[in-house]
């Protein structure tokens, strides 16, 4: 039986289920934000990595590993942001509505889960979150677009070149798409 159907479970069962549940959502949700924190430092590692070797060797065309590297940790990063989100989501409009449907049999007035709802409902919200989608185009789509006008300004402008940096921009154009449609950045209320 899906743990979300509590039709036949005792009403002191199912909101040890339900809890359950929000404990192993919240769990993921912490593993989540830790995963997303380490993909910044390490897109930050590998940009400076990258330009570092590059500068050494002498050899422009290595710039190539620059989008090639921004473009997975930026999606892993993406990715990550979106459970998050969606955990939030699913706890407010799904886990939180269906737990207090089983105590109000018990008792009324409880509020649930408030803190999902509370921190979205802050007036500074949006701004934040502009910023950061700011931030992520910044850390993920900047130092590869850089890269890129560097290795076509200066060369070599031999054809796998031309062909790897092609893809890169598109790779990249395509990284920066998502990270702009999955970016929060509705005010309060106008997104869940």
């Amino acid at each position: 039986m899906p743990i979300s159907d509590t039709t036949a479970v005792s009403p002191d069962h199912a909101v040890t289920a339900l809890l359950s549940e929000y404990d192993a959502l919240k769990a993921e949700e912490r593993q989540r934000v830790g995963v997303r924190g380490q993909v910044l430092y390490a897109t930050l590692t590998a940009v400076a990595g990258i330009a570092t070797v590059t500068a050494t060797v002498g050899r422009l065309e290595l710039l190539l590993l620059l989008p090639l590297a921004t473009t997975v940790l930026g999606w892993t990063y993406v990715t990550n942001d979106h459970k998050i989100a969606v955990i939030g989501g699913y706890v407010r409009c799904r886990l939180a509505p269906h737990l207090l449907g089983r105590l109000e049999d018990c008792s009324s007035g409880i509020d649930i889960f408030t803190w999902e709802q509370y921190h979205r409902e802050d007036p500074l919200r949006c701004s934040r979150q502009r910023l950061q989608l700011a931030a992520d185009l910044v850390a993920f789509c900047a130092p590869p677009l850089t890269a890129l006008a560097l290795l076509w300004l200066l060369g070599p402008h031999t054809p796998p070149v031309l062909i790897g940096s092609a893809a890169a921009l598109t790779a990249v154009t395509v990284l920066a798409a998502q990270i702009i449609r999955y970016a929060e950045t509705a005010g309060p209320g106008q997104r869940t």
